[in-house]
């Protein structure tokens, strides 16, 4: 009997501890514990984006580094990071930002159709600097024909120079010199050819009324149109002057390069139509003339129509949509949005528009989440309405919310094609409006929301007192905001570089050489508080 007995718990020893290990076999199923993503995370994936598209037919999209937690979840900006991954190329400026959307454009940064951001200066450097600018639906018409051909009448390469005949007085400079980054005023003869120059130094402590060729320099440093950008900055550097005028074969001016456009330049390519001309874009409503202004600006020349209200998912947009699209046909690229649902995107991208703008209500002058309770976190507005355009063969951008780059990178990795910013470009020379002065010597610019009070009260001018009147009640954005001219970041140049920069390390830190690739093998992970809050920068600073 004892013998039965050990021989029973013999057998029962060596039989598999099923009960204990069944919970982590079941663990290994998708969705079931925490330890799921540790599990599916250990299979091997290529390392390089570049071969999974080249062995095979269809390809992983953006990915969360926990699936079965993260995809369920509402996420905002803040609320997710970029893995890092294996990168097998040489160098981050060998990656290719050039957006998938359309053609047009070095990479995928677009100033937004905001009264107060996108203008004549604006749009033209965006263009120069690779990007793309959307002139604002409230400008009339005749106004908007003048901008477009200012843009494509601008040089591709310099800065448009700010010049004034001799004649001329400090007071008449003072109040062009801060219209661009260049700093810098020339006076040029009758046949334009430049014999002086004045910056902003020169205007100190001077009367106003002092004609500018009694102070002018005369001393000058000129480049021909045909100098390359190396050479433009060893001549700069080595004459020990931060601009230059540029001249044509007949010592004409032509433009303005500074040393730092001329490193710039490297980096940024333009953004040119099918002519050759720099491109611009711009935006209608969804009133009952967007069919025609839709026309009208595309004989003006622009590059693409965007169709904006903040609700897109509405009947009126759908119409508008349509009518637009019967009037110009495919002659251009045709934008429409706001919408923040995957039920959004499909039906702007079934009523026909190629592009489908994203988000509702997280832009720095919009006040809309708080005064409606409508809207979604911006990085799952991306995500999902990406997913369902990409049903159709359409693109989204992302609209708004954008402080760093990062959060340009994270919108693109959630299947951006492009990315609009607007508050981050109002504080600069290039952008609508003059610089102003606080009490304390900083320099600004207003900035104000396209549904704020201020916006609805100027769209409307044209109807009688009370009718504004009681649209006036219908406000979701600040009608007034100071936006400082930060140190260094005064230039849409200096912005759009910092920017792009951050953006070529992200798609090295996702292993990938292009934005196609970047978002097909991105990883996405998500954080808490205290994970964004310690990726900011955090070291002592002394005031």
């Amino acid at each position: 009997m004892l013998v039965l007995v050990l021989v029973l718990v013999l057998v029962l020893a060596l039989e598999p501890r099923t009960s204990n290990l069944a919970p982590r076999t079941r663990n290994l199923e998708p969705g079931t514990s925490n330890l799921a993503p540790r599990t599916r995370n250990l299979e091997p994936r290529p390392r390089n984006p570049y071969e999974l598209r080249a062995g095979r037919t269809s390809v992983e999209p953006m990915r969360f580094l926990h699936p079965e937690l993260d995809e369920a979840r509402e996420l905002s900006l803040e609320d997710v990071f970029i893995c890092p991954g294996y990168f097998d190329g040489g160098s981050r400026l060998d990656v290719d930002l050039t957006p998938d959307d359309f053609a047009g454009g070095s990479h995928p940064v677009v100033a937004a159709n905001m009264n107060a951001v996108t203008g004549k200066r604006m749009a033209e450097t965006m263009a120069r600097y690779g990007g793309l600018g959307v002139l604002p639906q409230d400008m009339a018409l005749e106004t908007v024909e003048r901008i477009v051909h200012h843009i494509h009448a601008a040089h591709v390469r310099f800065d448009t120079p700010l010049s004034v005949k001799p004649e001329a007085t400090l007071r008449d400079v003072a109040g062009i010199i801060l219209k661009r980054a260049h700093d810098m005023v020339v006076v040029v003869d009758e046949d334009q050819r430049p014999i002086g120059i004045v910056t902003t130094s020169d205007l100190r402590d001077r009367d106003q009324y002092t004609p500018v060729h009694r102070l002018m320099r005369k001393e000058l440093v000129t480049v021909t149109t045909d100098v390359d950008n190396r050479a433009a900055f060893e001549r700069m550097e080595s004459q020990r002057v931060k601009a230059t005028p540029v001249v044509d074969g007949q010592g004409r001016l032509v433009g303005i390069i500074t040393k730092k456009d001329a490193v710039r330049l490297e980096l940024l390519t333009p953004a040119l139509d099918r002519d050759g001309r720099l491109m611009v874009a711009a935006a209608v409503g969804i009133s009952k003339d967007a069919p025609d202004t839709a026309r009208s600006l595309v004989d003006m020349g622009v590059g693409a129509i965007v169709i904006d209200t903040a609700h897109g998912h509405q009947r009126r947009m759908v119409e508008v949509i349509a009518a637009v699209r019967q009037v110009i046909g495919d002659a251009v690229p045709l934008v429409a949005g706001n919408v923040c649902t995957a039920e959004g995107a499909r039906v702007l991208c079934e009523a026909g528009a190629d592009v489908i703008k994203v988000n509702v209500g997280p832009g720095a002058m919009c006040t809309t989440r708080m005064q409606t309770g409508a809207g979604r976190p911006s990085f799952t507005s991306v995500l999902h309405c990406a997913r369902e355009a990409q049903k159709y063969g359409k693109h989204v951008w992302a609209d708004g919310g954008v402080r760093y780059p990062r959060d340009m990178a994270l919108y693109l990795a959630a299947g951006a094609s492009r990315v609009m910013v607007g508050t981050m470009l109002a504080g600069t020379y290039e952008s609508p409006g003059d610089i102003k002065e606080d009490p304390e010597g900083f320099l600004y610019k207003e900035n104000y929301g396209m549904a704020s009070a201020r916006a609805v009260h100027d769209r409307n001018e044209g109807e009688v007192s009370f009718d504004r009147a009681k649209k006036a009640f219908f406000r979701e954005g600040i009608s007034s905001s100071r936006i400082y001219l930060r140190e260094g970041f005064e230039s849409v140049g200096a912005i759009l570089t910092d920017a792009i920069s951050g953006l070529l390390s992200s798609v090295t830190y996702a292993g990938a050489r292009n934005l196609v690739a970047f978002r097909e093998g991105v990883v996405v992970g998500t954080q808490t508080p205290g994970g964004f809050a310690e990726g900011r920068p955090h070291g002592r600073v002394r005031r």
